[in-house]
């Protein structure tokens, strides 16, 4: 699959148009920028403060922000506390081969991470930046994760035009059910099963659900 001059991956597949929600749509909307608003303001000096801490403990930025895909394909710039070592990136073509064959890169020792990053994923204190991603309109709350441009090229093609029908989210059905523990084959399942089903309701217990999958830290790396 090749980038189009916009910088986005070309949606190609002939397939059954996904059903839209409507209201719904516009309903979720307004709840992702309430949402996103109320939750920048009450985690304020929680972000602040990592962001000085990203910064005092390590060389380099305390923002990161990276190129993934969201809905339709569309790529745009996420963004995150930096948790790797300045110029991480620069390694990760070299460790994605030592891994063949899958499909999300992540590795669970990663050498890259700081000692404060392993703490901020953990916490997923770093995903917070991401708000600003919601108010923008690029991202909901709740949703399928956003892939990296890397990991899209392996991503099943037979599934793409449902899975990314819809906006990424700062969190999911997958983010809820195990994390970085599930294979590449239960994550794909998890967000189908999200497009195929979601309503406000899911959304609403998806978000109940997120405080304590994030507390227990399970499968976090």
């Amino acid at each position: 699959m090749n980038l189009d001059d916009t910088g986005s991956f070309t949606w190609i597949l002939e397939a059954p148009a996904v059903p839209q929600l409507g209201l719904g749509d516009r309903v979720k909307r307004l709840i992702d920028v309430a949402g996103a608003w109320l939750l920048l303001v009450l985690t304020l000096p929680i972000l602040t403060g990592a962001m000085l801490l990203v910064r005092l403990t390590s060389r380099g930025p305390a923002l990161f922000v990276q190129p993934r895909i969201g809905h339709r394909c569309r790529q745009f710039q996420m963004l995150k506390l930096r948790t790797m070592v300045h110029g991480a990136e620069r390694q990760e073509e070299a460790l994605a081969a030592a891994r063949p064959g899958k499909i999300f890169f992540k590795l669970e020792d990663d050498p890259r991470i700081t000692r404060v990053g392993r703490w901020l994923r953990r916490t997923s204190i770093d995903e917070l930046p991401q708000l600003v991603n919601v108010l923008r309109g690029e991202m909901s709350l709740v949703g399928p994760r956003p892939l990296l441009v890397s990991d899209m090229r392996l991503y099943p093609r037979s599934t793409q035009l449902r899975r990314f029908s819809v906006k990424p989210g700062l969190t999911g059905l997958w983010q809820v059910s195990g994390r970085s523990r599930l294979s590449d084959e239960e994550r794909i399942a998890l967000d189908l099963e999200y497009v195929d089903h979601r309503s406000l309701a899911l959304d609403a217990r998806i978000l109940l659900r997120t405080p304590a999958a994030v507390v227990s830290a399970e499968g976090a790396t």
